[in-house]
């Protein structure tokens, strides 16, 4: 960044927000500028360390060479075709994507919503009128189909009412195997919930969904938006479960900071959708494949995998002794701790940010998650670990 860059001033952009953005964010008041690893710089050039990476976006970290370059490349000679036309790097990213996970075939859109939705009415198309199966606290998006899907009073309440034919049952053996019958499309499961709190499902009940999938002829999907891209230590959270769906849809990651999102099936559900079944305009654009099929092979590096599980590992073993921690949970650098009585998350968070410049996130009021680019160092997570002691 040059040294005579200038940037408008904190209260130029709140006064821009009050005047002219829709108020459905609640902002912290620092303005980030750049980001190089995992590394952040606000406009007054100080600098803070991202236990966050954009909500699991960021995965092979902030501007990452081989993301940039592959975006710089295509956009010099291609932006956008429509999909009425062959481009290469859409079709590159679906074999990729294909034959890094279920090697069925693969729908690309723009976000995790809209994966969520194209599998809806994949399961939908494979099953008509059959009912979508969710657990309690998942989290699938904001778009109606998605929003139906996210059994949560607060977020579905002022939008009713919603899209029908959905039933969210507890996170129990027998409960999920009850509601799934003749009359089930699909069953819709994140392996790892995210924004309630980064919750693992078990084996046990990853294993009851299947079986229950395969007695009635019911899709299983997983939701992988914020689980995959090696996120957990492997490339898809479901390849530590034993447990293979139907498809799974994936966002978030993909993209290395750039809006992409896919659902991807098995052999199963590969040729359940027809033309004119669904689209979108701007989905499997050349620009934002190049940067997905450059992010995915990062991501996809057996030697990062390991690095993740045992810098998560690190991790995990800091955050247990921090003594405002309760509990810590979660897989590879997926993690999250619950806080003691009498500390208020979103307030612990502020003061990471503000005081100790170490961007982190409350899922809720006694909830913090931690996910930070799964490039960082070690020395990078020891110096995460003593900012955090330093707020006790």
């Amino acid at each position: 960044m040059s040294a005579t860059t200038t940037h408008a001033s904190l209260a130029e952009l709140e006064a821009l927000e009050r005047r002219y953005a829709i108020a459905t964010y609640v902002r912290n008041p620092v303005q980030f500028v750049r980001g190089a690893g995992a590394r952040l710089w606000d406009a007054d050039g100080n600098e803070y360390l991202d236990f966050l990476a954009g909500i699991s976006v960021l995965n092979v970290g902030h501007c990452h060479p081989r993301v940039l370059e592959a975006v710089r490349e295509q956009a010099g000679r291609l932006t956008h075709a429509t999909n009425l036309y062959y481009t290469e790097p859409v079709l590159r990213l679906s074999q990729r994507l294909s034959e890094s996970s279920l090697r069925g075939k693969v729908f690309l859109a723009n976000s995790g919503a809209e994966a969520n939705e194209a599998a809806i009415k994949l399961a939908r198309r494979a099953r008509r009128g059959g009912k979508i199966v969710v657990l309690e606290d998942a989290f699938h998006g904001r778009t109606y189909g998605a929003l139906s899907a996210t059994p949560q009073e607060s977020k579905q309440a002022p939008f009713a009412p919603l899209v029908p034919g959905f039933e969210a049952v507890p996170k129990a053996v027998d409960a999920l195997s009850a509601a799934v019958d003749g009359d089930t499309a699909a069953v819709l499961v994140e392996p790892i919930q995210g924004e309630s709190g980064i919750h693992p499902l078990s084996d046990e009940l990853l294993g009851a969904a299947r079986e229950a999938c395969d007695r009635t002829g019911a899709a299983l999907i997983f939701d992988e938006i914020q689980s995959g891209m090696g996120r957990t230590g492997t490339l898809w959270a479901y390849e530590q479960t034993g447990v293979v769906p139907d498809a799974l849809t994936t966002a978030k990651a993909l993209g290395g900071g750039f809006p992409v999102g896919a659902v991807v099936t098995g052999e199963r559900l590969a040729d359940v959708l027809r033309p004119g079944d669904h689209g979108s305009t701007f989905a499997g654009g050349p620009v934002v494949c190049s940067a997905a099929l450059a992010s995915l092979e990062i991501c996809s590096d057996p030697e990062l995998l390991a690095r993740v599980r045992a810098l998560g590992e690190m991790l995990s073993a800091g955050l247990g002794l921090l003594p405002y921690a309760r509990t810590v949970r979660g897989r590879g650098l997926m993690l999250a701790i619950d806080l003691v009585d009498g500390i208020d998350a979103p307030e612990l968070a502020r003061r990471a940010l503000l005081d100790q410049r170490l961007v982190i996130n409350a899922t809720g009021p006694g909830t913090i998650r931690f996910e930070p680019p799964l490039i960082v160092s070690e020395q990078e997570i020891a110096e995460a670990l003593r900012r955090l002691e330093a707020l006790a």
